[in-house]
């Protein structure tokens, strides 16, 4: 779908837990949109949030998987090399998403290829 409608754009779950203050928000864009989760999320009404949403501080959590070449031989070295090469030329997802590069954590983890 190019662009997804503003009412279909959001969905709420609240996890089976109402006044627990955690929620799952799930927003959905179209292949010819550019994602902005800030204003996905500007779109959420307060009853379905369990309250008004400060997003001037809100903290965004990203997770980044790098890969690293192991001893395994799994595939050729050289194709290794390059997997792992190409994997370091990815978009900057902090960037991609419209998040606010100062309140967004980044967390990690290294796989062997």
């Amino acid at each position: 779908m190019p662009r997804v409608p503003l009412d279909r754009r959001i969905e709420v779950d609240e996890l089976g837990y109402a006044d627990d203050g955690i929620i799952h928000v799930s927003a959905r864009f179209g292949y010819m949109e550019t994602p902005d989760v800030p204003a996905a999320l500007a779109l959420l009404e307060p009853d379905q949030t369990e309250g008004e949403l400060n997003l001037r501080q809100a903290r965004y959590f990203l997770s980044k998987i790098e890969l690293q070449r192991g001893k395994a031989p799994t595939m050729a070295g050289w194709r290794k090399r390059l997997f792992v090469a190409t994997s370091y030329i990815t978009a900057d997802a902090a960037e991609h998403f419209g998040l606010p590069r100062e309140r967004t954590v980044i967390m990690g983890a290294h796989i062997d290829v």
